[in-house]
């Protein structure tokens, strides 16, 4: 509590106007103790140091705070908190452990130090890379007072991004479908994630996304509000913008777990003069940029068939319930670049399944369903980055539902007319 003692009673006479002049040409004069006011400590926190660590190594280092104001502070509030790749080695007393939003561990603990006007004192902060340790952060510190800090970040409040020395794997999966000339055909692609490490870009914003080419002769009606027009070098107009011949998709919150697999599922109109056609998924980056830490590219691209038939071309055969016009039977690809998901399937954190299939008589039906059985993904985006964001920022999840029935209409209108 701040005071401020002042005198009862001021006389303004000339001799207390002469001697204010006379105080006034005395240098470096101390003001009467009644008149100060009470100060306030300023806590400033040292800077961690930056590192690499290989999964299951143990970061050890000590912060260094400083009272730089001009009041003790009596007992700090010390926070950590770790991203999802990141954990506490151990348990320590006098700290309160808990997990916040977006899966992030913390600790506050609370120092029983007194920190004089000018002098240091030392903690330790102590965490160990997990098996999943990739894209990581860690936030530090206190407030200027010795209070627990709040969400941004000061100089007693500090933040240390990192890169653990591992990698994660990306896969893009296509689609093998057929479709009559002047129908329309869904297809579904995917990316996912094959580990070891889970992925958030935590520097920059160029995050993981999945590029879709879309086939020549069919036009783009419904787009997931997840894909932007691709432009030269990145995205280049609102999200679900219909009709583009090349889109970036990625996730709201920029997460990928490692198993995770995110559906974006396109319905395409087929043009009247169209033939079989092959576009291309790929994934990279939303300014596609291979990322780094992918050190598998074999896995990076994949084929969105499309099998068109012609009036010269024989219906699909009948023989044994099996179909062979370019679908699948197993729920999943049978020829192009969908071989990255062998058996027509993924699945992840958000539980996403492939297409299925069922065939008899020939006729031969299909449904797909992605990302929470909608085609789509959960999350809000995720406030990351090096600009002073903390990382449980908008890690609140909405759904998105982009509809992903899958209709074989070529086979069911070939096998009407067999039958007829």
């Amino acid at each position: 509590m701040r005071q401020r003692i002042r005198p009862s009673h001021i006389r303004h006479s000339a001799a207390l106007v002469a001697a204010a002049a006379l105080a006034a040409a005395v240098p470096a004069v101390v003001a009467p103790a009644a008149y100060a006011e009470e100060g306030e400590p300023s806590l400033v926190i040292s800077n961690l140091p930056r590192t690499s660590p290989q999964p299951g190594e143990v970061y050890d280092e000590s912060v260094v705070i400083t009272n730089k104001g001009t009041a003790v502070a009596d007992g700090v509030t010390f926070r950590v908190r770790l991203t999802r790749g990141l954990d506490f080695p151990e348990t320590v007393e006098g700290c309160t452990y808990s997990t916040v939003e977006d899966q992030v561990r913390q600790a506050l603990c609370e120092l029983d130090t007194v920190i004089e006007p000018g002098a240091s004192v030392e903690t330790p902060v102590r965490f160990k890379a997990r098996p999943n340790a990739l894209m990581e952060a860690v936030e530090y510190g206190t407030s200027a007072t010795g209070a627990a800090p709040g969400e941004g970040f000061t100089d007693s409040h500090r933040r240390l991004t990192l890169t653990a020395d591992s990698t994660a794997d990306l896969v893009a999966v296509g689609e093998d479908t057929e479709a009559l000339a002047g129908d329309g055909q869904s297809v579904t692609v995917k990316l996912r994630n094959d580990g070891p490490g889970w992925i958030q870009n935590q520097e920059s914003d160029d995050q993981t996304a999945l590029m879709v080419q879309i086939p020549p002769g069919t036009v783009a009606a419904e787009v997931p509000r997840e894909c932007a027009p691709f432009g030269i070098d990145g995205p280049s107009g609102p999200a679900g913008t219909p009709g583009k011949a090349k889109y970036v998709c990625w996730p709201a919150d920029h997460t990928l777990d490692v198993g995770e697999s995110l559906s974006f599922t396109f319905m395409l109109d087929i043009k009247d003069d169209a033939k079989t056609t092959t576009g291309e998924v790929k994934a990279t980056s939303v300014y596609d940029i291979h990322p780094a830490f992918d050190k598998n590219p074999a896995n990076d691209k994949a084929q969105i068939r499309i099998a068109i038939p012609t009036d010269n071309e024989p219906g699909p055969s009948t023989s044994g319930g099996s179909s062979t016009g370019g679908g699948s039977t197993d729920g999943g690809s049978t020829t192009g670049g969908a071989g990255n998901d062998p058996v027509g399937q993924s699945t992840g954190g958000t539980g996403t399944t492939g297409s299925t299939g069922a065939t008899s008589s020939g006729a031969s039906t299909g449904a797909s369903t992605g990302g929470s059985g909608t085609g789509s993904v959960n999350g809000n985006l995720a406030s990351t980055g090096s600009d002073g964001t903390p990382l449980i920022a908008g890690a609140a999840a909405t759904a998105a539902a982009l509809g992903g029935v899958l209709f074989l209409a070529a086979r069911r209108r070939r096998a009407t007319a067999q039958s007829s």
